[in-house]
């Protein structure tokens, strides 16, 4: 089973070992795939390291109608994982990230930014679908065909077109495996991060022509990846109105200081406009998640020394006056105490 990917490099900071999963997952999860008569498997987080919860029989040959077992542990302050056999064809399963609003926000956190190890260390290549949700609706019949109208999943291939796809799938993933590094930072957080990603940071870290790199994360495999709109912005404005206003970004910008000695520094932005929906909600947990990742990366591997952060919902909070009270913070003149004079003197 595949639990890391090529041209992997670790930054490690203050990281104990990755406990990963238990041999009881691995063995659970084996018998899931091997035997058709099991329809899913609700695996939990224990003592630091990937548990089953408990194993799924099937009930029926219709997925919708074996749904109903998942309602004992859909409970409304309590995040989990669901892995279904939803296919009829391989990949089978699909990866379900359950994280309700009333859970703790460790909770949260710890879930939603797990979900991917989980989904590593026992094989990519057994998952056609990862979904995060957040209400136990979700994972009815209504709540899943609600998600293959927004995914817009296509129609049942031929053994033909089947096979062609899975070619151009391995001959993709080949591909993105030399484009890919991933960071590791704890034993549940791993970040991978695209070379172009990389490329870029060094770039503007060695004070090449680069002065903006805007990086997001892909919502498939969640790697941090280039804004393909980053441009060398030449002033505050220009830096700004390039920032995405309905999803997060991470920026880094090289502005010319306008004060004293004239001097380059480099910014950050971290931006996460409040929009609604449950692609926003992910968001929201996700991004938080990796700003540490993305700083650490671009200061230890890219030599980006960065000067001052900013962390604001709306890209129009920052503006050259924000910086400059930033940069340039005003220090307070303290008068000394006069005691009043007595009366009469």
């Amino acid at each position: 089973m595949s639990n890391s990917i090529s041209n992997q490099y670790l930054v490690k900071h203050g990281a104990k070992d990755d406990e990963g999963t238990s041999a009881e997952l691995v063995s659970e999860f084996s018998s899931l795939l091997s035997d058709s008569s099991k329809f899913g498997l609700v695996v939990t987080i224990a003592n630091e390291a990937l548990t089953p919860l408990a194993t799924l029989a099937r009930s029926s040959g219709d997925f919708n109608s074996n749904l109903a077992q998942l309602t004992p542990y859909l409970k409304p302050d309590e995040p989990l994982y669901v892995l279904l056999r939803r296919h009829a064809q391989a990949p089978f399963l699909a990866a379900v990230t359950y994280v309700p609003d009333a859970a703790k926000v460790r909770q949260k956190m710890l879930f939603a930014s797990t979900r991917l190890t989980l989904v590593r260390e026992l094989g990519t290549e057994h998952f056609r679908e990862t979904i995060f949700v957040t209400t136990a609706d979700e994972l009815s019949p209504a709540g899943f065909d609600r998600h293959d109208q927004h995914v817009g999943l296509d129609a049942p291939l031929t053994e033909e077109e089947r096979t062609l796809g899975e070619v151009k799938r391995a001959e993709a993933e080949a591909g993105a495996g030399t484009g890919v590094r991933e960071i590791h930072l704890s034993s549940t957080m791993n970040m991978p991060v695209r070379d172009d990603a990389l490329q870029a940071l060094s770039d503007l870290g060695s004070g090449g022509g680069r002065a903006l790199v805007m990086l997001k994360i892909n919502p498939q495999d969640e790697a941090v990846e280039l804004e393909p709109s980053s441009s060398n912005a030449s002033s505050v404005s220009e830096a700004v109105g390039a920032i995405s206003t309905s999803e997060p970004r991470f920026t880094f910008f090289r502005y010319q200081v306008p004060r004293g000695e004239a001097k380059e520094v480099v910014l950050f932005f971290y931006t996460n406009p409040a929009t609604p929906g449950s692609k926003a909600v992910k968001n929201r947990m996700i991004y938080p998640l990796q700003k540490r990742a993305v700083l650490t990366m671009a200061e230890k591997e890219c030599n980006v020394a960065v000067e001052k952060k900013f962390e604001v919902e709306d890209p129009s909070e920052i503006t050259e006056e924000v910086i400059l009270d930033e940069l340039f913070p005003k220090v307070e003149t303290k008068t000394a105490f006069k005691r009043p004079k007595r009366p009469g003197r």
